[in-house]
C-alpha cells in the first residue's frame, strides 16, 4: 500500500516526520483528507487534530494551534505556531486556558482584546475536544 510522507512542525521543533496511509487536517474550510499522490493544494489550517491514518488499525494524533497545510504529491507538511503530539496535551492546563479566555470576552476592553480573547478560546476549546476525543479512542 502507497504512503505519504508527513512533516509536522512547530515553530519551537519538528514533532514528526514519518510515512501514513492519510493525513486528516482541520482546514479552515472543513475536514480535509490527504492520501498519496495528492493534488497540490495550500489552504490556512484552525485549531484542531491533525490525524494520520499509519496503517493496521494505528492512529497518531495532534493538536495544532492553527497554521497552513502544503501538499504536495509525495509530501504533506503541516506548520503551526503550536504542535503537540495528542497525548501530551494537558487537560487542566486546556480548561483553564478556556476560562481565561473567556473571562477576557466577558472584560472585553477593546476590539483587539476581542480578537485575541476569540483566538484564544477557539485554541482553547479545540485541546479540550482534542482531549476528549482521544479519551474516548483509548
Amino acid at each position: 500500500m502507497s504512503t505519504i510522507q508527513v512533516e509536522i512542525v512547530s515553530a519551537e521543533e519538528q514533532i514528526f516526520s514519518g510515512q501514513a496511509l492519510m493525513v486528516y487536517a482541520p482546514a479552515v474550510m472543513g475536514e480535509v483528507g490527504i492520501a498519496p499522490r495528492h493534488t497540490p493544494l495550500i489552504s490556512p489550517l484552525k485549531p484542531g487534530e491533525v490525524r494520520l491514518d499509519m496503517g493496521d488499525g494505528k492512529e497518531e494524533f495532534f493538536f495544532i494551534s492553527g497554521g497552513i497545510l502544503e501538499v504536495q504529491p509525495h509530501l504533506v507538511t503541516v506548520l503551526s505556531d503550536t504542535a503537540i503530539r495528542a497525548h501530551d496535551l494537558d487537560e487542566a492546563a486546556a480548561l483553564e486556558a478556556q476560562k481565561r479566555a473567556e473571562d477576557a470576552l466577558a472584560d472585553q476592553q477593546s476590539d483587539l482584546d476581542v480578537a485575541k480573547a476569540k483566538a484564544e478560546l477557539a485554541s482553547a476549546a479545540a485541546q479540550v475536544a482534542a482531549i476528549k476525543k482521544l479519551r474516548k479512542k483509548s
